[in-house]
């Protein structure tokens, strides 16, 4: 709580709490608090990256608010719940535009090129992928937990699916150095797949 409020103010603490609770339902396995604050960590270390740190720490927030493992609009839900809740923040239409364009980019953490503040978002929230090979496998397996409702054949081909699109961007980070560690992680999960 005191991470929101120091950013957001203290006029913000039933923001705060409501968001706090999201990443705290209990069918998150992965997309839980331990991942908020990794993620705004990570944001916090490359922030001198981005043009706007603060505005990328208050994506960071929105970006898995809304996370229902059997939809596929959670990202768009969640830029939603920004553009509803942050105004009463007294923030600036063009600043609200920014967290939402920032939280539906984490859809494919792919900014355009230039797009500093995106590059920070999409690397703070892929670097689990750069982690030590024993923390990406307890990441891997909170994901099929989070998945626990789809049989093993579809989610092995749904999982291999999404871990190759990232092997087929140019560059999965924009900024951090975590490019070989997160292919070799990758692929290390194919295999297992």
């Amino acid at each position: 709580m005191d991470l929101w409020c120091s950013l957001a103010g203290p006029g913000a603490e039933n923001l705060g709490r409501e968001l706090i609770a999201r990443y705290a339902e209990p069918h998150r396995r992965y997309h839980t608090t331990a991942h908020l604050r990794a993620v705004l960590s990570h944001v916090d270390a490359l922030a001198g990256h981005a043009d706007n740190p603060d505005l990328v720490r208050l994506a960071a927030w929105f970006h898995d608010a809304v996370y229902d493992p059997q939809r596929s609009d959670n990202e768009e839900r969640s830029a939603r719940l920004a553009e509803r809740a942050l105004p009463e923040m007294g923030l600036s239409p063009a600043d609200v535009a920014t967290v939402a364009r920032l939280v539906r980019l984490t859809v494919t953490h792919d900014p355009a090129p230039g797009d500093a503040d995106g590059a920070v978002l999409s690397d703070a929230d892929l670097a689990i992928l750069g982690a030590p090979p024993e923390i990406y496998a307890a990441y891997a397996a909170a994901v099929r937990e989070e998945y626990g409702f789809v049989p093993d054949d579809a989610f092995r081909a749904g999982r291999a699916a999404v871990l190759r699109s990232l092997l087929e961007l140019p560059t999965i980070f924009h900024v951090a150095d975590l490019e070989t560690a997160a292919r070799a992680n990758i692929h290390r999960e194919l295999e297992q797949l």
